[in-house]
């Protein structure tokens, strides 16, 4: 085995190492390998690949490495990371977590929709890497639950997607708060949209590592373009879809039939849960929570998910509407082939649809022959494989008690669209849905460095 296939010829700590392998991690990624040797050395790193190349464990190596212990002060952290989504962000404090604590460090993570408290509360108390969304974080900026002047190293995650966001004016009054001397990191798929100005302003004499061409696609996915006679078929064959015992996540367009299929999966045997802009972060978090658990094997959502969601063993991508334009597909599609698994992926398309979406494809660099199919179909059998059991849904919650009408009724506070989304999210089903795939196509034979 060469130095550079370990994680402990890279310059990784023992104890770190120790802390990857209990995890059964125990071979670095491409971006990991060519990456560490230069942040470990305290470099300003530019690391482009696409999602599923294991960025998170690139940077949280470094962080954990370089940050000592004991210097903890009230609201000024020495590590920062920004990432743009509350679902990313919660993703990266669960793979840093642990490798900071075996290097005697604390993290919290910081995002808006939930109340600002009990983050609050964790930076006066002491913290020393902070995970954040740049919204909430510039608001505990302004009101001086926060300094930035004791950051020693800053991340910047899915910096392309901060761009599509908006975000970026954001994240340069971030990065212009933080010592001009500090190590900085930078991971990003595509240098567009003002993410190489942001380079060029922050990173200093930065080396580049790119473990593939921009926007390309994953070599491991199988990409399969389905096309069906109209909507009742359409409807059958995404059912069927569903139905396998993997991991699966289906995409719509608009939070409303995202949440309606969701509901309609469940009440068919089928336990799936809805990921969309509506939902509170409770909700958010407990739906997310059972798709990663297997108590719920399917997960619906908007293109709100297709960068925040990092979950390994997703066997099939399922573009129940095409999106908009390619990077989507690409980003939507990235869910599965994660870890160095393989997976599929699968568009499903209506005749008045087929024009854009062969442009689209095009433009993504896929080729694939379309197949005209229905839920019957070999092919579609072949790609499901085994079908997981009917699984009961749960009872619906009994209605709450109607107000006395001879009182007279209260105008109730508070209440958000983001609230009565959370409550009519996708039903949670209880009991382990399987969480196996077919066959174990494509694994390796020891969890790799995916995070």
């Amino acid at each position: 085995m060469t130095n550079e296939s370990t994680f402990a010829g890279l310059g990784v700590p023992a104890g770190l190492v120790k802390t990857l392998a209990a995890q059964g991690i125990s071979a670095p990624f491409p971006i990991q390998t060519k990456t560490l040797p230069d942040s470990l050395a305290g470099r300003d790193v530019l690391g482009r690949g696409k999602t599923g190349s294991g960025k998170t464990l690139a940077f949280s190596l470094p962080l954990a490495t370089r940050l000592t212990a004991g210097r903890r002060r009230a609201a000024a952290p020495s590590g920062l990371v920004l990432a743009p989504t509350r679902e990313l962000a919660t993703q990266i404090t669960a793979t840093l977590q642990p490798l900071a604590a075996a290097a005697g460090l604390t993290v919290t993570t910081i995002f808006g929709g939930v109340s600002q408290s009990r983050q609050v509360k964790a930076l006066r108390d002491g913290v020393d890497i902070v995970v954040a969304c740049p919204g909430r974080l510039e608001d505990l900026m302004r009101q001086g639950e926060i300094s930035l002047k004791a950051v020693e190293i800053t991340v910047i995650d899915e910096a392309d997607h901060m761009a599509d966001l908006g975000f970026l004016p954001g994240v340069t009054r971030i990065l212009t708060a933080t010592p001009a001397g500090g190590q900085r990191l930078l991971f990003s798929a595509t240098l567009d949209n003002g993410v190489d100005k942001l380079v060029a302003k922050f990173l200093r004499e930065p080396v580049l590592h790119s473990v593939d061409e921009a926007n390309s696609p994953v070599a491991a996915m199988t990409h399969h373009v389905f096309h069906v006679a109209g909507n009742d078929d359409k409807k059958k064959l995404v059912q069927y879809l569903a139905s396998g015992t993997g991991r699966r996540i289906l995409f719509l367009r608009t939070k409303h039939q995202a949440r309606k299929l969701a509901k309609q999966l469940t009440e068919a045997g089928v336990p799936s849960v809805d990921l969309h802009g509506n939902l509170s972060q409770p909700a958010r978090d407990r739906n997310l929570a059972a798709f990663s658990s297997g108590a719920a094997r399917v997960l619906v959502a908007t293109d709100i998910a297709a960068r925040g969601v990092h979950v390994d063993d997703v066997e099939l991508v399922v573009h129940v509407d095409p999106p908009m334009e390619h990077k989507a597909y690409l980003h939507r599609s990235g869910r599965t082939a994660r870890a160095g698994n393989a997976g599929d992926v699968v568009t499903v398309v209506l005749p008045e649809q087929r024009r854009d979406t062969r442009s689209l494809l095009q433009r993504a660099g896929i080729r694939v022959e379309p197949q005209q199919v229905s839920a019957e179909s070999e092919s579609v059998r072949a790609l499901v494989g085994e079908l997981a059991p009917y699984q009961r849904p749960a009872p619906a919650a009994a209605p709450a008690p109607q107000p006395n009408r001879s009182q007279p009724r209260r105008r109730s506070g508070g209440g958000s669209n983001a609230g009565r989304g959370g409550a009519r999210s996708g039903q949670q089903a209880t009991g382990g849905g399987s969480r196996g795939s077919r066959g174990g196509r494509g694994r390796r034979p020891q969890r790799s460095a995916s995070a």
